[in-house]
């Protein structure tokens, strides 16, 4: 950024304080606030400040305003500002989980945990089925050293708000790192990938998955997991169901050889009407797919680059009409899952 155009906005943002020529003053409490949130967005916070502060001369009780003035101390690391004007905020009766949000970042970033825990306690009671809330309590947990701690607060957040990508990212990962329990990875992991499918989260969960089905077929883990004495009704039948795929994967596991256990596993688990008993969006989705000629590129799609890139690559050139039709598909909905279906732990 040249010093041209750093001079540009401080004049522009200096304009709108002082009023060069009447122009802040003809300026709308909401034409500001625009303004100082495209100055957030550039990551000019010293400019941000200064217009929103005018904008909140005008309406000083804008509850969006004054959020968003919480949020800019946090970014500029005035946390003592951060945290007394969102406490503020916090009680007020319109609060919502974003502000309770934001003060949790503040305490975190100072490492005050246990001002945080009873940020996040307050904002339970208010929002008992916050997924957001229950992602960021998770999180405080494993900075405090805390992480089987975490992963309660993770499960409970995908089963009150189980359309919260966060939850499952984060219960995929902490499975993913524990080899004896390697089930939930399968689970968490591909709801994650149909929620949140293009960010750099979503290959790190493709490459947790392909790895979770490789050790899951490894030295018979399919069997010590069914073997669990915490393995629960619903996990028990899915991997019953896995266990008729065994022998297909003797040879190894590979894109190829997924796409064949896991079209085995759907036919299974609909023609044993499974489903009646554990009515599940993600298999529902899977069926939809098998039926719609989905499947094999939405295999692809999440296992292929995760087992060999170059490889991916030749299958998306040698059936690009395949992988196109698949990607319009995807784009074209929007999967979400149904609550009340939280069969795991």
């Amino acid at each position: 950024m040249n010093n041209k155009f750093i001079m540009k906005k401080i004049f522009f943002a200096i304009a709108l304080l002082i009023g060069i020529g009447g122009f802040a003053q003809d300026q709308s409490a909401k034409d500001l606030y625009e303004t100082a949130k495209k100055f957030m967005r550039e990551g000019d916070y010293d400019n941000a400040s200064l217009v929103l502060n005018t904008a909140l001369q005008k309406e000083p009780n804008n509850y969006n305003m004054q959020k968003d003035a919480v949020y800019l101390f946090f970014l500029k690391k005035d946390y003592a500002g951060a945290v007394d004007l969102g406490k503020r905020l916090m009680e007020q009766k319109n609060s919502d989980e974003e502000i309770f949000q934001i003060v949790g970042m503040t305490y975190k970033a100072i490492a005050d945990y246990k001002e945080c825990s009873k940020v996040y306690k307050k904002a339970n009671k208010k929002f008992p089925n916050s997924g957001v809330i229950y992602n960021e309590w998770g999180e405080l947990e494993a900075m405090n050293k805390n992480i089987d701690g975490a992963i309660e607060y993770w499960e409970k957040g995908i089963e009150a708000d189980p359309n919260y990508s966060s939850n499952y990212y984060n219960a995929a990962m902490y499975y993913s790192n524990r080899n004896e329990v390697l089930f939930p990875v399968i689970i968490y992991g591909e709801i994650f990938v149909n929620l949140e499918s293009y960010t750099a989260r979503t290959a790190d969960i493709k490459s947790a998955l392909f790895d979770a089905y490789k050790k899951l077929y490894m030295k018979g883990e399919v069997y010590k997991a069914l073997q669990n004495k915490k393995t629960t009704l619903f996990e028990r039948s899915v991997l019953e169901t896995l266990t008729r795929t065994v022998t297909m994967a003797a040879e190894g596991i590979t894109p190829n050889q997924l796409m064949a256990i896991r079209t085995r596993f759907v036919l299974d688990w609909y023609a044993n009407k499974n489903n009646l008993k554990y009515p599940f969006r993600l298999f529902d989705n899977m069926q939809f797919m098998l039926k719609e000629g989905f499947f094999d590129a939405y295999n692809q799609w999440i296992f292929g680059a995760a087992a060999d890139v170059a490889a991916y690559d030749n299958w998306v050139n040698a059936n690009d009409k395949q992988a196109n039709s698949f990607k319009e598909f995807q784009h074209s909905r929007v999967f979400k899952m149904t609550p009340g279906q939280f069969y795991m732990k």
